[in-house]
Formats: C-alpha cells, sequence, structure tokens
C-alpha cells in the first residue's frame, strides 16, 4: 500500500480540481453565455438543473459501498474526466448543459467514495483532521483555481478552462489508479443499492444528520442569496463591495477549513459542530448591528462564513460514522440534504429580505437552533447505537 500521506495530497489536488469546474460557473456565467451565443436567463437555468443533480448523489454513491471505494473513485474522475472534453469537441449549447451536468455527476460520485475510503482508513480520533485538510480543496478552488481559469478564458476563449480540467482529471485518475490499494467488491444479499439506501433510513443517528445538514444550509442560503443585494443597498458600492466580499469568503472558508483541522480532533466533533452553530448564530445577529459600513459589513460576513464552514466541515466525520456499513451513500445522502438544503434557503431568502434583513438573520438563527435539537439527537442515537453494541461483550 502507498503511503497514505501522499494519497491524501493527491485527493487534495484533485478536489481542487473537481471543486473548480464546479464554482468557476458562476463568476464566468456571462462570459459562457456570451461564447455559447444564449442568453443569460436561459444559461442560469442549466445552472439551477445542475444543483437538482445532486439529489441523485445517494443512488449514484452506492457504487463505492456495492463495487468498493476505490471502483467509485475512479468512476467519478472518469466520467469527469471524459465529459470535460466533449464542450471542447463540441462548443454548443446542448453539450454544454451535458458537460455542466455530467462533471457534477462525476464528483457526486468521487466525493462520497473519497470521504468513505478515508472513513475506512483513518482512525476516527484523527479522521477530522484529514477529512479538514481535503476539504481545504474547496476553498483554494476558488481561491487559486478560479483566478487560473479566469486568465485561460481572457487568453484563449471560454473553452479553455475545460481543456486543461479534463487533462487535471486525467492525471489525478491514472495517478489515483496507481496510489489506491485493490479494493474488490463485496459479494452476497448484503450490497446493493436497496440494501445501502435501507441502511441509511433506518437509522435514526442517520436520519438526524441529515435534518441537521438540512436545516444549516437552510440557515446559510436565507443569507448568502441575498448579502450582495444587501450590500448593494446599503451602500450603493456594487461592484466594490462585492470584489471585497467574495475575497473575504474565500479566506473565511479557508480559515473554517484550517481551524477544524486544528481543532475538531481535538476538542471532539460533536462539540465543534455545537461550537460552530453557536458562533454562527452570533454572526447573523451582529450583522444588522455591525453591517452598518462597509468594514463592519465584510467584518460579520467574515465570521458568519467562516463559522459556516467550521461547522460543515466538522460534521463530516461525524456523518462518516454513523452508517459504516453504507458509508458513502450516507455521504452522499448527506450531500443531497445540504443541496435541498440550498434550494430550500433559496426560496425563502427573497421572502424574508423583503420584510427586512433583520428577518434574514433571525431566520437563520432560527435554523441554526433546530440544528442544534437535530445535532443532539444524532448524539443520542450514536450513544444508543454503542450501548447496543457493547451488550453481547458485557454479557
Amino acid at each position: 500500500m502507498k503511503p497514505l500521506r501522499l494519497q491524501i495530497i493527491v485527493f487534495t489536488l484533485t478536489r481542487i480540481v473537481l471543486n473548480t469546474a464546479h464554482r468557476m460557473v458562476y463568476p464566468f456565467l456571462p462570459v459562457f453565455a456570451r461564447g455559447l451565443g444564449v442568453d443569460l436567463v436561459v444559461i442560469s437555468q442549466a445552472v439551477a438543473a445542475r444543483s437538482l443533480i445532486g439529489a441523485t448523489g445517494p443512488f449514484l454513491a452506492s457504487i463505492a459501498d456495492s463495487g468498493g471505494r476505490k471502483l467509485g473513485i475512479l468512476i467519478g474522475l472518469s466520467v469527469f474526466s471524459l465529459s470535460a472534453f466533449l464542450v471542447v469537441g463540441w462548443p454548443i449549447f446542448p453539450v454544454f448543459v451535458l458537460v455542466l451536468i455530467l462533471t457534477v455527476l462525476g464528483k457526486y460520485i468521487f466525493d462520497p467514495s473519497l470521504q468513505a475510503y478515508l472513513g475506512e482508513h483513518i482512525p476516527y480520533k484523527q479522521r477530522g483532521t484529514v477529512l479538514a485538510l481535503i476539504e481545504i480543496g474547496w476553498s483554494l478552488s476558488f481561491m487559486l483555481g478560479v483566478p487560473l481559469m479566469g486568465f485561460l478564458i481572457a487568453r484563449y476563449g471560454w473553452q479553455a478552462p475545460y481543456t486543461l480540467l479534463g487533462f487535471l482529471g486525467l492525471v489525478s485518475l491514472i495517478g489515483l489508479a496507481w496510489l489506491l490499494p485493490k479494493d474488490p467488491a463485496r459479494n452476497g444479499k448484503d450490497t446493493g443499492l436497496r440494501r445501502n439506501l435501507g441502511a441509511v433510513l433506518t437509522s435514526l443517528p442517520g436520519l438526524s444528520g441529515l435534518i441537521m445538514g438540512l436545516l444549516l444550509s437552510i440557515a446559510n442560503e436565507v443569507i448568502n442569496l441575498v448579502f450582495g443585494v444587501w450590500m448593494e443597498d446599503s451602500f450603493g458600492l456594487k461592484i466594490a463591495a462585492l470584489g471585497a466580499a467574495s475575497a473575504v469568503i474565500g479566506f473565511s472558508e479557508l480559515g473554517g477549513e484550517g481551524l477544524t483541522a486544528a481543532l475538531v480532533d481535538r476538542i471532539g466533533k460533536t462539540r465543534a459542530v455545537t461550537i460552530g452553530l453557536i458562533v454562527n448564530c452570533a454572526a447573523a445577529l451582529a450583522l444588522p448591528l455591525v453591517g452598518r459600513s462597509v468594514p463592519g459589513a465584510l467584518a460579520g460576513l467574515f465570521f458568519f462564513y467562516l463559522s459556516f464552514e467550521f461547522t460543515i466541515v466538522s460534521s463530516i466525520p461525524i456523518m462518516s460514522e454513523v452508517v459504516p456499513s453504507a458509508r458513502a451513500t450516507l455521504m452522499a445522502s448527506y450531500g443531497a440534504a445540504l443541496s435541498l438544503g440550498r434550494t430550500g434557503g433559496a426560496l425563502l431568502a427573497t421572502p424574508l429580505y423583503r420584510l427586512g434583513f433583520g428577518w434574514s438573520c433571525l431566520a437563520a438563527v432560527a435554523f441554526n437552533l433546530l440544528a442544534l435539537v437535530a445535532l443532539n439527537r444524532l448524539r443520542h442515537g450514536l450513544r444508543e447505537n454503542e450501548a447496543v453494541v457493547r451488550l453481547p461483550n458485557q454479557e
């Protein structure tokens, strides 16, 4: 078996590639629309359709539970890499929509397969740090990957990023095929989609964790979707303020992931999530108060996004241990819950903002407090499961 440290480095670099493809669409949406000759509204609908694909994650990730973690990782990278090249050969809108969907499908197979792999190879006591280091690929994709894609677009045209991302995806595929140990498929009646989904849906801690993810995602999105409008309405500095806010969000994400890596295994996973939710509530309540100036608004947003990222990343190692027999399916279900939370938050965000930004912040606090209730139920469910497991040894 190749050194795990080297595997972790390659995993992190690979996630930068996949996340860059995912995140670059938003800032460069008008560029893609012009290149494809379509209206901005039309291409925005394509991006919205891509977001709904997240709900298929549990079905796709079952591959890694039934066929092996390595198989899931390699299939995810294959789908991502090969689809990225499609729009280079056929630069038309229907193909671009297909590429949006297929690249995100590859990501939704790869990510939970990776998390399940690490769940089996990293002891739970150290898992939070490792998973947090892997998650740095999310913030670095925004801070490094997206600016690089912007340079390529300016120099070589809107298709250029997909050429590079497809190539890097293939390099990662070859590297991980060599690095990862053999992971043969499990045999017998205890595998398959029905069994894996059944294990998730009949687990009380698992369901509690999914509800927690749904709620904390809603809490984030009711502010995430309108903070730009709030800053424009408050300061009339649309371009300057939003540019600064983007940099703040990137640094806060990186800071949240770094804090998680440093603290989550030391203070405990559930305690870390609890602290993150409480700080996020405090940041949401403070936003209308400190947001009376641009520096105050940016400082408030920094702590809001930092605490959210800390909470999300700290929750991942917890979820990786809830249903060990169907890790990949559960992790994909958690991703689907976060996606549904973003959808629900997006539907609530504008009506709440029309009542006043303070109502948006109060709603974020309310959903975070409900997430705390779900976390408490998750904690009790895990303790009950541990007690049942220990009973035979005590007899």
